[in-house]
């Protein structure tokens, strides 16, 4: 015979067993502990009562004739029991230094010593104290009577603990029925509340609750874009794995706001636009991301659900891909270039002009050579000078003349691990992209590449011949999305921010000033480490659509 399994209680249930079990306790510890707290403001409220009362009595010029006389207390005891009677003490003694009593409202008791501590009255001082006299435990006053700059007498006055008790009675009374209304109410709110609880739960125990929260993080975490969620003041209430990552924040970012995340002001400024942002392209300190928000609303901003996707190394090809189709566009140009040469040749040989036909291609093979000699010289580490070649190539085309400065030397090898060489494609290149636009159609269209050691540093230097940059834009140039020039259909204000995002991660410089010939000059400074630099020296070397200055051939192809 099978007995059936009882299900385990659902999560709302527990809870509403658990909260009447809760209230209860708090009902009856905050009853008393207001009990006890009653009681000890009631006793502070006595003292104070009691002091000032005394105080009264002792200032008032009534008393001090009173006691100059030959019998005081058949002038101060009428007057302590009106005082008594009026202020609602139980007592008004009035005393001399020595504490023999003037007044007592046992008529017997006066002339008999004060029950209690009266030095730090005859000291000047006033204070209250809880002593068993005559009439039983009280909270009283003691406060000396000056006459003259001297003390005269003292004045205690004070306050049973007995009507104390029947004062804090009369408020436990009111108390027990405000608590027994409260876990009454508490009860019913408490129920509602499990009741709302369970149709949202679906009656659901913990068990089912907990298994379907660890569902729901491995799906989160195990997506690999990275996924935000932020609520109704921007504040981060959800990130994964992927996001954390992306962002470069910790765990501690949950309850943060974006504003104190520390990410670049483009970043923070999509996160916080009250509007969606679709598809937009953000850098972090060496990131490309694609952010995408979307707001949650629901009659009010409720927060903003937010995807990033990184297309860092899909930004690092597509760059690779412009610059191959560039030089793709520039071997077509040459190779017609070429061809024109070759039948120029050919035309010769068939005129009997043999002699001709080699000197003319001889001239043309020595000028490639003392192109790519010239610049290789200059500038040996063989990712610089392709990447010079190449753009060679494209400005000429553009009828931008490209110049490596007679400064320039930079040997094979010298460059360490660190610094890879994408980074210097990615640094150089997009500075003489937007040299080479900034030059086209200017006067003397001319863009001059420096490249050497100085120290422990590697410097790259490229100037243009173009209108220049405002000083006010000196650091706005490299923001994503400042540009001068009109955008494209892929967009303008890129190349320069990832240059500056390149140089950043490596710990370096990038500054931009005027040229001496007009135009703008772009420095890079970037730390060599692990490598023992040597100084650079002059390499004399300006390559411009065939011709190279400093040498005597012109006319060639590169």
């Amino acid at each position: 015979m099978r007995f059936p399994v009882p299900r385990p209680r659902s999560l709302a249930g527990q809870l509403f067993a658990m909260q009447a079990v809760l209230i209860a306790v708090l009902v009856a510890g905050y009853a008393l502990f207001s009990y006890v707290s009653d009681r000890s403001q009631a006793e502070d409220a006595a003292g104070r009562q009691a002091l000032a009362v005394a105080r009264s009595v002792a200032d008032s010029p009534s008393v001090r004739e009173a006691i100059r006389t030959d019998d005081p207390s058949s002038s101060l005891q009428p007057y302590a029991l009106h005082v008594q009677q009026d202020t609602g003490v139980d007592f008004v003694t009035i005393m001399d230094t020595k504490g023999i009593r003037w007044t007592h409202p046992n008529p017997d008791e006066i002339g008999q010593r004060f029950i209690g501590h009266i030095e730090d009255a005859l000291k000047g001082g006033s204070f209250t104290e809880t002593y068993t006299g005559t009439l039983g435990p009280s909270v009283r006053a003691v406060t000396p009577i000056w006459d003259g700059g001297r003390i005269v007498g003292l004045v205690s006055a004070g306050i049973k603990v007995e009507e104390i008790s029947k004062r804090v009675q009369d408020q436990l009374t009111a108390l027990i029925g405000v608590a027994g209304g409260a876990l009454a109410l508490g009860a019913v709110g408490t129920y509602v509340i499990n009741a709302r609880l369970r149709r949202h739960t679906h009656g659901m125990n913990a068990a089912e609750l907990s298994r379907m929260h660890d569902y729901h993080q491995a799906a989160l975490h195990a997506v690999r874009e990275g996924l935000l969620m932020l609520d109704g003041q921007f504040r981060v209430a959800l990130i994964n794995d992927g996001g954390r990552e992306l962002l470069g924040v910790s765990e501690e970012a949950v309850g943060t706001s974006v504003a104190d995340l520390r990410l670049p002001p483009s970043l923070t400024g999509a996160l916080l636009a009250s509007e969606p942002r679709v598809d937009e392209v953000q850098l972090t300190a060496d990131r490309v991301l694609v952010v995408n928000t979307s707001p949650v609303s629901g009659g009010e901003r409720r927060g903003t659900v937010v995807t990033l996707r990184d297309v860092t190394e899909l930004q690092s090809l597509m760059g690779e891909l412009d610059s191959e189709r560039g030089f793709t566009q520039a071997l077509r140009s040459q190779a017609h270039e070429a061809a024109n040469r070759l039948h120029t040749v050919v035309s010769l040989i068939e005129l009997g002009r043999a002699e001709e036909a080699v000197e003319f291609a001889t001239a043309e093979l020595e000028l490639a050579q003392a192109l790519t000699d010239q610049v290789v010289a200059a500038v040996s580490e063989p990712v610089l000078a392709a990447l010079l070649l190449g753009k060679t190539a494209q400005a000429n085309e553009r009828g931008v003349e490209l110049v490596v400065s007679e400064d320039s030397r930079l040997d094979d090898g010298l460059l360490p691990s660190s610094l890879p060489a994408r980074d210097l494609v990615t640094i150089l290149g997009n500075l003489i992209d937007n040299a080479v636009d900034a030059a086209q159609g200017s006067v003397r269209a001319r863009v001059t590449v420096t490249a050497y050691t100085q120290a422990s540093d590697l410097v790259l230097r490229v100037s243009d011949t173009g209108a220049g940059v405002d000083p006010a834009h000196a650091e706005v140039v490299f923001e994503r999305g400042f540009s001068t020039k009109p955008a494209g259909p892929g967009g303008r204000g890129l190349g320069l921010a990832l240059a500056r995002q390149a140089v950043s991660r490596h710990e370096g410089t990038l500054t931009v000033t005027g040229a001496a010939g007009g135009g703008a000059e772009f420095e890079v400074r970037l730390p060599l480490r692990g490598s023992v630099p040597r100084e650079g020296v002059i390499s004399e070397g300006v390559v411009s659509e065939g011709v190279v200055s400093g040498g005597s051939v012109s006319g060639g192809d590169v």
